[in-house]
C-alpha cells in the first residue's frame, strides 16, 4: 500500500475489518470486475462473499444481529470496495440507507421485523425518491398513496432505483393528503415488500427491467410502477404519515458520505493505475513518469485523492459524534465526486491511446466516474446545500 487514503485514530477492530475488506477486494473483486462489468452481469458470488464478511449488517446494532460499527468504518469499507468495483459498493449503499432509515425512524416492530434479516443479507434494501419528471426537485413527485379503510392504495411511477430488481424491500416516497400547508409535510415513506426479479414482483408492483446505462453496470437500476398497489398502514415508516420527506433526507445525508467514499475509492484506483503505467511506458528514451508534465499530473492526482479522503473522513466522524453534518457531507460529496472525475481523466490521459481500449481497467473507471456527479444530489444541489448552511453560520 502507498501513503494515500490512510486514516488516523482507528481502533484495532476497525483496522481488522478494513484489512479483511481490502483482502477480499484484491482476491475476489479486482480480478473479475472488468469482465463482469463488460457483460453487465450481477456479481452474485461477490455479494455472497460480502454477506459472509457481515458487511450487509456493518452498521446495524448488535441487538439486531449486526456488527454495530460506525459510519466511519462503513465509509472506509465502501472506499475499499469502490476501489475494486464501484457497482459493488452501490449494491451495499441503498441497502445501508434503508437500514439507517429503519434504525433512526422505524417503529420497534419494524426494526425487529427487518433489521436482523437485513444484517444477514436475507432482506435486501432499495430506496426510491426520484420519478421520470422530477429530477432534483423532490417536491414534484406525483406518485400517490390514497387511504382506503385500514390500507393505502399506491399509483404512480418511480425511477432510478439502484437494486430495484434484486431488492425485496423498497423504501418509497409518495404523496399523501395530510392537509399540511407545506408539500414536504404531505409526503410519506412506505416500506414496500416485493419479490426479487423483474415483471410483476408484488400485487400492483412492476419492475419493467434494467435501464441500460453508460457505466455503473452489474448493479440493476430500474423503474418501479405502481398500479393499485394495496399496502397496510403498518408499512408506513415510523407508523405516522407526513414525515417521509424528512426521513428520506436523513437517509440521503448519510448516503452522501457513502458517495464521497465511492469517489475516493475510484479516484485512488485511477491514481494507482496511472502511476503504475507511467513507470512502465517509455517515450523519448525514458519512462513517462520522468517527464515533468506527467510527474506534475501525478502530483496533482495524488493531492486530490488525499484531500477528498480526509474530507470524507471528517464528514463521517461528524455524523458519528451525533452532530449535524449536512455541510460536511455536502462538501465531501461535492469535492470527492468532482476530484474523482478529474483524477480518472488524468489517469486516462496518462494511458494515452491504451486508455481508450476495453482491455485496460481505466476505460471502465472513465465510464463509472460520471455517475458520482449526479448520485445523491448533483454538484449544483451540493453547492446550494453548502451555501445555505454557510449563511446560517456566518449570518450578519
Amino acid at each position: 500500500m502507498g501513503r494515500l487514503c490512510h486514516t488516523d485514530g482507528l481502533t484495532d477492530d476497525q483496522t481488522e475489518i478494513l484489512k479483511a475488506v481490502r483482502t477480499f477486494v484484491e482476491k475476489e473483486i479486482l480480478p473479475v470486475a472488468t469482465e463482469l462489468e463488460h457483460a453487465d452481469e450481477y456479481p452474485t458470488e461477490i455479494v455472497e462473499g460480502l454477506k459472509e464478511l457481515g458487511l450487509f449488517g456493518l452498521m446495524i446494532p448488535e441487538e439486531y444481529d449486526g456488527l454495530g460499527e460506525s459510519l466511519l468504518t462503513y465509509a472506509l469499507a465502501v472506499e475499499e470496495i469502490a476501489r475494486g468495483w464501484m457497482s459493488v459498493s452501490g449494491i451495499i449503499n441503498t441497502h445501508f440507507i434503508v437500514a439507517w432509515m429503519l434504525l433512526q425512524h422505524g417503529t420497534e416492530e419494524q426494526k425487529q421485523k427487518y433489521l436482523p434479516r437485513m444484517a444477514a443479507g436475507e432482506v435486501r434494501g432499495a430506496f426510491s425518491m426520484s420519478e421520470p419528471g422530477c429530477g432534483s426537485d423532490v417536491s414534484a413527485i406525483t406518485t400517490k398513496a390514497v387511504r382506503d379503510g385500514e390500507d393505502y392504495v399506491i399509483d404512480g411511477q418511480k425511477m432510478w432505483l439502484t437494486n430495484g430488481g434484486s431488492a425485496n424491500l423498497v423504501a418509497v416516497l409518495v404523496k399523501t393528503d395530510e392537509g399540511a400547508d407545506s408539500v414536504y409535510r404531505n409526503m410519506t415513506t412506505f416500506l414496500v415488500e416485493k419479490e426479487p426479479g423483474f415483471g410483476e414482483t408484488a400485487q400492483g408492483v412492476t419492475i419493467p427491467g434494467k435501464i441500460d446505462k453508460m457505466g455503473y453496470k452489474g448493479v440493476d437500476t430500474t423503474e418501479m410502477v405502481f398500479e393499485g398497489h394495496r399496502i397496510s398502514a403498518d408499512q408506513i415508516l415510523g407508523g405516522a404519515p407526513g414525515k417521509g420527506f424528512y426521513q428520506m433526507m436523513d437517509g440521503v445525508e448519510v448516503g452522501r458520505v457513502n458517495v464521497a467514499a465511492r469517489g475516493c475509492g475510484v479516484a485512488n484506483r485511477a491514481f494507482e493505475l496511472g502511476v503504475a503505467y507511467a513507470q512502465q511506458r517509455e517515450t523519448f528514451g525514458k519512462k513517462i513518469a520522468e517527464h515533468q508534465a506527467v510527474l506534475f499530473r501525478l502530483a496533482e492526482m495524488a493531492t486530490k485523492v488525499e484531500a477528498a479522503h480526509q474530507m470524507m473522513v471528517r464528514a463521517a466522524r461528524t455524523k458519528d459524534k451525533g452532530e449535524r453534518n449536512d455541510l460536511e457531507a455536502g462538501m465531501a460529496k461535492y469535492l470527492a465526486s468532482e476530484y474523482c472525475k478529474e483524477v480518472v481523466e488524468d489517469s486516462f490521459r496518462i494511458h494515452g491511446g491504451y486508455g481508450f481500449s476495453k482491455e485496460y481497467e481505466i476505460e471502465r473507471l472513465y465510464r463509472e466516474a460520471p455517475m458520482l456527479l449526479i448520485g445523491e444530489g448533483t454538484a449544483d444541489i451540493q453547492r446550494m446545500i453548502i451555501g445555505r448552511r454557510l449563511l446560517e453560520d456566518y449570518r450578519l
